[in-house]
């Protein structure tokens, strides 16, 4: 799918509001079918994998199904497959071709309990969903909470591995989602002015900055190991799933404009990937600016910008 860069300047310019109003609209409307499916597939399973590559907005959109789901009828449990990482250990940790840990790997996730999990939950037995901690690379052996599926509940497994050979080979019952910001912003003439993974990116320059303290050149130095990490272990399962989410908003460059413009500002002529920055920047300045106020509290964009009721 592609915006055009002309259209978009003229929604932000005339009414801005209404522009992001009705983006959200079209993305919850896609949410809504997403949500027949997942009731039509409930006899088959319980069980919902979503999956999509980092900066798509998966959390937010397993929230907002959760509800769509809720008003249905259906009790929707929601489970972050992040919590079922391996503890890292220098004799079972994967490594990168320098040595390193390579933590984008599936096999730093515990697959067999995850599939042990789906099993048991199917059957309506009990299990206990585990608890990482990111800070101590471990799992918290004195967290976690039980779950048990009764009559009329869902559980909504999260992850960028959640379609990954070895859960589906095992479990190709389950419902399966993938989600990614795919949409790219074309000029009048079909040429390509802004990519959907630049997209991604600056969601998570800005998210990293806002809540995890991390610098933008920071962040821009461990995209080439995430982007690794998707071409390796995340798109080549993407045809898996049952349904495809373009999470992309048309809105979503000029809401960013000057926070990205600012981010941008500190960084050196030593910083990592600067070659691909000299191709955004410039695009940046050809959108309007629209002042990330005007964005919804419920708004799928506020999981990167700050300030919605999601968390």
């Amino acid at each position: 799918m592609a915006y055009y860069l002309s259209e978009i300047n003229e929604r932000c310019r005339k009414d801005p509001v209404s522009f992001i109003a009705e983006c959200d609209a079209i993305y919850q409307q896609r949410l809504e079918e997403a949500a027949e499916r997942i009731l039509a597939s409930y006899e088959r399973s319980p069980i919902v994998l979503l999956s999509g590559p980092s900066g798509s907005g998966k959390t937010t959109t397993a929230r907002k199904i959760s509800e769509i789901l809720s008003r249905r009828g259906m009790r929707t449990h929601y489970i972050s497959m992040d919590d079922y990482f391996k503890s890292v250990s220098p004799l079972t940790t994967p490594r990168l071709p320098d040595g390193g840990y390579d933590l984008e790997s599936p096999l730093c996730m515990d697959m067999e309990l995850l599939n042990d999990h789906f099993t048991r939950l199917s059957r309506g037995e009990q299990v206990w969903i585990p608890k990482y901690s990111f800070t101590r690379q471990m799992r918290d052996t004195g967290a976690g909470h039980a779950l048990q599926l009764r009559d009329g509940e869902i559980a909504i497994f999260e992850g960028i591995h959640a379609l990954n050979d070895m859960i589906t080979d095992t479990h190709p019952e389950a419902f399966k989602l993938y989600i990614s910001a795919r949409s790219v912003v074309e000029d009048d003439n079909g040429e390509v002015i802004f990519k959907g993974t630049w997209m991604r990116l600056m969601r998570r320059v800005v998210r990293d900055n806002l809540y995890r303290g991390t610098d933008a050149a920071e962040t821009l130095q461990r995209w080439a190991s995430v982007r690794r990490g998707e071409k390796l272990y995340i798109s080549p399962f993407k045809d898996k799933a049952d349904l495809k989410l373009d999470s992309s908003f048309a809105y979503e460059v000029p809401v960013l404009n000057n926070t990205v413009n600012d981010l941008f500002k500190t960084l050196t002529p030593d910083t990592p990937r600067l070659e691909e920055l000299q191709h955004i920047v410039p695009a940046y300045e050809l959108f309007e600016d629209v002042s990330p106020d005007l964005v919804a509290p419920d708004a799928l964009l506020r999981e990167f910008i700050g300030g919605g009721i999601y968390g």
